[in-house]
């Protein structure tokens, strides 16, 4: 797989409503790179700017025929990072995301899970499998940080 020069192109994958709010406060950290979002709903492409889009199947595990149909975006998602070759994938989940980190680890980007502010009580389930693969994982909460990952760094964003 082709890499840019450093980290400067990142693919920033998430689902729709706050997963997604909350992937678009992490763009500033970013600032200076070649960014690339894949979110699950085609009408947020007027919401990125002039930075490529590319929209994939929401699913959820209690939606046996969304996974089914998510499974075979997989290999749509596979060829998005072979297409955009990102040093860096970040995710803050669900589904999307957790492919995308996965595969990005295979493909050898570096790899970035925020586990979702929601989710104060306990790891979401993406985030709780995503972990051996991230380079960097990060819950939005201090209760829920561990040695052996996730780790919590700062705020809420």
């Amino acid at each position: 797989m082709r890499r840019t020069t450093g980290y400067r192109k990142v693919l920033a994958v998430a689902s729709s409503g706050g997963h997604r709010v909350q992937l678009r406060r992490l763009v500033p950290a970013f600032r200076g790179c070649e960014l690339v979002f894949v979110t699950t709903v085609k009408s947020y492409r007027s919401q990125v700017g002039g930075n490529r889009y590319y929209s994939v199947t929401d699913a959820r595990r209690r939606s046996k025929l969304r996974l089914i149909r998510l499974a075979a975006q997989v290999l749509g998602i596979a060829w998005i990072l072979a297409k955009e070759a990102p040093g860096i994938v970040i995710s803050t989940g669900t589904t999307p995301g957790y492919f995308a980190v996965v595969l990005g680890h295979f493909l050898g980007a570096k790899t970035i899970w925020v586990d979702s502010m929601a989710n104060m009580e306990r790891l979401s389930l993406a985030g709780s499998r995503v972990g051996w693969c991230a380079d960097l994982w990060l819950t939005q909460w201090p209760g829920l940080a561990r040695t052996t990952g996730p780790m919590y760094v700062g705020s809420v964003i």
